[in-house]
């Protein structure tokens, strides 16, 4: 399904990570992106936003690119944006993020990003 609002959490800027190869790949396939990186002002030409709480749209899709370390504290604040469905990327496993938010009714998929759009599994 196009024109999904996704989050990239992690969102890379750069172009070698899988992460900003998956903002590239996104909008190619017509989503609209919201990466997320304190640091950066854009990615792949799409405006980055330095904290979840800066996004304001319902989110379909956030594809997770964080380690357990780094998105452990970001629990609420993702569970809080209510996203259909949540990805974990290859390396990005959280199994307490994954419980809370199956326990929130929100799908929870271990896979890659980049894999499930080349295939039409998004």
């Amino acid at each position: 399904m196009a024109n999904q609002n996704v989050v990239v959490l992690g969102a890379s800027p750069k172009e070698e990570r899988y992460s900003n190869q998956a903002v590239r790949d996104l909008v190619t396939h017509g989503h609209h992106v919201y990466p997320v990186h304190p640091l950066s002002a854009q990615i792949q030409g799409q405006t980055c936003y330095k904290h979840l709480d800066d996004i304001s749209c319902q989110i379909e899709t956030l594809t997770l690119y964080l380690g357990k370390a780094r998105s452990t504290p970001l629990i609420d604040k993702i569970l809080s944006m209510k996203p259909k469905r949540i990805i974990m990327n290859p390396g990005a496993e959280n199994d307490l993020l994954e419980t809370r938010a199956l326990e929130s009714d929100i799908e929870v998929f271990r896979g890659c990003t980049l894999v499930m759009l080349r295939t039409g599994q998004f």
